[in-house]
C-alpha cells in the first residue's frame, strides 16, 4: 500500500528529472536517492504525526537515516509539575534497551580473553555453583534461556531448552562484567558510552540530575511521579545492567550507527549479538528471534529492536542495517491502569509504518531505475 502510494506520486518527478540528467547512472541514482528520501519525510511526518495526536502521546519520536533526519518531534512536558518541555536534552529511562549495553559489555571482555561465552557462569560466580544452577552458560544467560526464574529461588525450566525472558539473568551479567573486568558497571558504562560518541548518557549513580525527563504514571492531567528517581533504578529489583542506564534520542541513535556500523565490536562478535540464538513471542509485539539482549523480525526488513518498559517509562529502538534507519521512541508517562498493550499502541504503531516503509524502499529503488 505504501510503496503503490509512494510510487505513484515519483513517477511524474522522476521522469522530469530525468530528461535532463539520465546521462549518468551516477547523477540518476542522486535523484533516485533524494527523491526517496523526500517521500520518506513526508510520509513519516504525515503519519507520525498522527500518531501523535490521537494517543496525546508524551516523549520523543525520532528517525534517522545514515545520519540524516528524516523526522524527529518532541512533544509534552519534561516535569509535569513545571510544565518544562521535552527537548533533544531530555534525559530518560530507557528500561531494558540496557541489555543491549550489558550484552555488548559483556562481548568486549570475551574480546579481551576474560571470559568466553560458551563458559559455565559458575566459573565465575559464586551464586551459580549449587547443582542446579552449575551448567547455566553464559550465552544461555545473553539469550534468555538460563531457565533463572525472576520470581523465585529456583529455575523455571531446564537450562537451554527455552525462552524466559530474566531480568535476574541479565543483573547476573552485570556481576559478571565487574568480575571479570575488576571495575564497576558503571565504570565499564562510561567507557562504553564515549566510545559510542554518547555525550548525555549515565547510569543512575554517576547521573548528574541535569534534564532528567522524570517517570509517571498516569496522563497529564491526573499524573503521579515515581518517587526516587533515577537512584531506583540502580536498585537489585531492576538493576543497572537489566533496565536502569539513561539516555537521550540523540545519543540512542549515535549508539545504533556506532554498534551497527562496526565501532564497538569486532565483525564476528558483532554477528554472534545480531544472530537468532532463541525465539521470543513478545507480549506488545508478537513473535520474532532473539540474540544478544536484542530481538529481530521473524521476516523481512530485517531489523534489529527491544522495546523497554521501567515503571512511567515506556521505550522502543530499532534499527534497520540495510538502510542504515535508526528509529527512537522515549516517553516518561504511561497509564498503566489502561494496560502495557495500550500503553505501547504508539510504539506499534511507528514500528509497523518503519517496518513497512523499510520494505518499500528497496523495491521502489528497483522500479525506479527501470523507468
Amino acid at each position: 500500500m505504501i510503496f503503490n502510494r509512494v510510487f505513484l506520486l515519483l513517477i511524474p518527478i522522476f521522469i522530469i528529472s530525468c530528461k535532463s540528467e539520465a546521462e549518468k547512472i551516477s547523477e540518476r541514482n542522486l535523484i533516485i536517492d533524494s527523491t526517496i528520501i523526500a517521500f520518506q519525510k513526508k510520509l513519516l511526518k504525515t503519519e507520525i504525526n498522527s500518531v501523535f495526536e490521537k494517543n496525546h502521546f508524551n516523549g520523543s519520536i525520532s528517525v534517522f537515516q545514515n545520519g540524516e533526519k528524516l523526522y524527529e518531534k518532541e512533544n509534552g512536558f519534561e516535569n509535569f509539575k513545571t510544565k518544562s518541555k521535552i527537548d533533544s536534552n531530555s534525559v530518560f529511562a530507557i528500561g531494558s534497551l540496557s541489555k543491549q549495553f550489558t550484552a555488548v559489555l559483556v562481548l568486549l571482555q570475551e574480546e579481551q580473553g576474560k571470559l568466553k561465552i560458551n563458559d559455565k557462569v559458575s566459573k565465575y560466580l559464586v551464586e551459580f555453583q549449587p547443582k542446579e544452577f552449575e551448567n547455566i552458560t553464559i550465552q544461555q544467560l545473553l539469550n534468555h534461556t538460563s531457565g533463572l526464574n525472576d520470581f523465585g529461588s529456583g529455575l523455571h525450566s531446564k537450562p537451554g531448552k527455552e525462552f524466559n525472558y530474566s531480568n535476574k539473568g541479565f543483573r547476573n551479567l552485570g556481576e559478571l562484567v565487574e568480575k571479570v573486568s575488576g571495575k564497576s558497571y558503571d565504570e565499564n558504562a562510561k567507557e562504553l558510552f564515549a566510545k559510542a560518541g554518547m555525550k548525555n548518557s549515565s547510569t543512575p549513580n554517576l547521573f548528574q540530575g541535569k534534564d532528567f525527563a522524570g517517570a509517571y504514571t498516569g496522563n497529564s492531567n491526573n499524573f503521579q511521579k515515581i518517587e526516587n528517581m533515577p537512584k531506583r533504578l540502580a536498585d537489585k529489583e531492576i538493576s543497572v545492567a537489566a533496565g536502569g542506564i539513561l539516555s537521550t534520542v540523540p545519543d540512542l541513535h549515535r549508539w545504533n550507527d556506532a554498534l551497527y556500523n562496526g565501532r564497538i565490536l569486532k565483525p564476528e562478535s558483532l554477528q554472534k549479538f545480531m544472530e537468532k540464538s532463541s525465539g521470543r513471542n513478545h507480549p506488545i509485539l508478537g513473535k520474532m528471534g532473539y540474540g544478544f539482549g536484542i530481538m529481530m523480525n521473524p521476516q523481512k526488513p530485517v531489523a534489529y529492536f527491544h522495546t523497554g518498559y521501567v515503571k512511567g517509562s515506556p521505550s522502543l529502538n530499532i534499527y534497520y542495517p540495510e538502510t542504515k534507519t535508526s528509529v527512537i521512541i522515549l516517553s516518561n508517562i504511561a497509564d498503566e491502569s489502561k494496560g502495557k498493550d495500550a500503553i505501547f499502541i504508539p510504539h506499534k504503531e511507528v514500528k509497523k509504518l518503519t517496518d513497512a516503509i523499510e520494505s518499500s524502499v528497496a523495491e521502489l529503488r528497483k522500479e525506479m531505475i527501470k523507468i
